[in-house]
């Protein structure tokens, strides 16, 4: 075993002897399928999808997305790289995100409000609309979690500081067998065990702490977006304003927490995969275009789906 050790210690440079086992830890974390620094595209985004704001796969060359102004679905070509056809289904809204199950579309509205599109390739729209009544007004991240047959709904909202569970954060679900919300959110996660283990593994995070004394993790996690991946099943978590991604399983354990560079992540705001696993981040334009960042999934050779 020490031997082993002195040889990664060597080779890699990265820990001391009294890490020995947070550097096995840290080497498995880094095997999620994706390289975040060295991404496989970037797509630039027309002006009509400046604020994207949610995005979900069609299939191999296809992206439906939504933009945060108007209930406008719009499907982009991956291939010829640009929109190919676009319909409006709604009024003007605060529109968050969008997932697609089977023929069906989802869009999500901030105030929890669900729009159901049926048809969306045959011409022949119908929209039905689901009042969810979720506790929050603030819901951003949207994805569809096959397994269970129901969409799951995350809050940006934040718990007050005086409601008990400042430092929990929820994820509902919507079943699609009964089109209603579950009473109980499905995923809870303490903001305290992420500031752990950001802590215990050494990544980059927002730090806080005064001047001349030891500075603490800092995180929020206001989730902008969240999708599950089709191989692994684990749930993937995006905290915009903080540039966070967050991969939990499927307890809703942590198992890895990254920071997003500023120059490829603007504005985080929508996550979706491929069958293949191949992963899309889009983020929002301002004075620069919106972009779509594009990740070929790459597993290690001892991934197993679930872990």
């Amino acid at each position: 075993m020490k031997t082993i050790c002195l040889f990664l210690l060597f080779s890699m440079n990265l820990f001391t002897c009294g890490c020995q086992t947070n550097s096995k830890r840290t080497d498995r974390l880094m095997n999620i399928g994706y390289d975040l620094s060295a991404p496989d595209r970037v797509y630039f985004l027309p002006q009509d999808l400046l604020e994207i704001s949610g995005i979900t796969e069609v299939d191999a060359a296809l992206i439906a997305c939504i933009q945060d102004e108007h209930e406008t679905v719009f499907f982009y070509d991956l291939n010829k790289n640009e929109i190919v056809r676009q319909f409006n289904i709604g009024d003007n809204g605060d529109y968050e995100d969008i997932a697609r199950v089977g023929r069906v579309l989802y869009i999500l509205r901030s105030d929890g409000v669900i729009s159901e599109v049926t048809d969306y390739a045959s011409g022949k729209i119908k929209r039905t609309v689901h009042e969810t009544n979720i506790p929050w007004k603030d819901n951003e991240g949207f994805c569809y979690d096959q397994l269970n047959n129901r969409l799951l709904i995350a809050p940006k909202e934040t718990p007050g500081k005086d409601s008990g569970n400042k430092k929990l954060r929820f994820i509902y679900g919507f079943s699609l067998n009964s089109d209603k919300l579950l009473n109980d959110p499905v995923f809870t996660f303490d903001v305290d065990l992420l500031e752990s283990f950001a802590l215990s593994h050494n990544i980059k995070v927002p730090m806080k702490g005064k001047k001349n004394e030891e500075k603490k993790p800092d995180i929020e996690l206001q989730m902008s977006a969240i999708c599950i991946h089709p191989l692994t099943g684990r749930l993937f978590a995006l905290s915009g304003a903080e540039r966070l991604l967050f991969v939990f399983d499927l307890n809703g354990n942590v198992v890895y927490i990254e920071r997003l560079k500023s120059d490829l992540f603007r504005q985080p705001e929508g996550i979706t995969f491929m069958k293949n696993g191949d992963m899309f981040i889009s983020n929002e334009g301002k004075k620069k275009p919106a972009t779509l960042v594009r990740f070929n999934y790459k597993p290690a050779a001892d991934e197993k789906p679930g872990q």
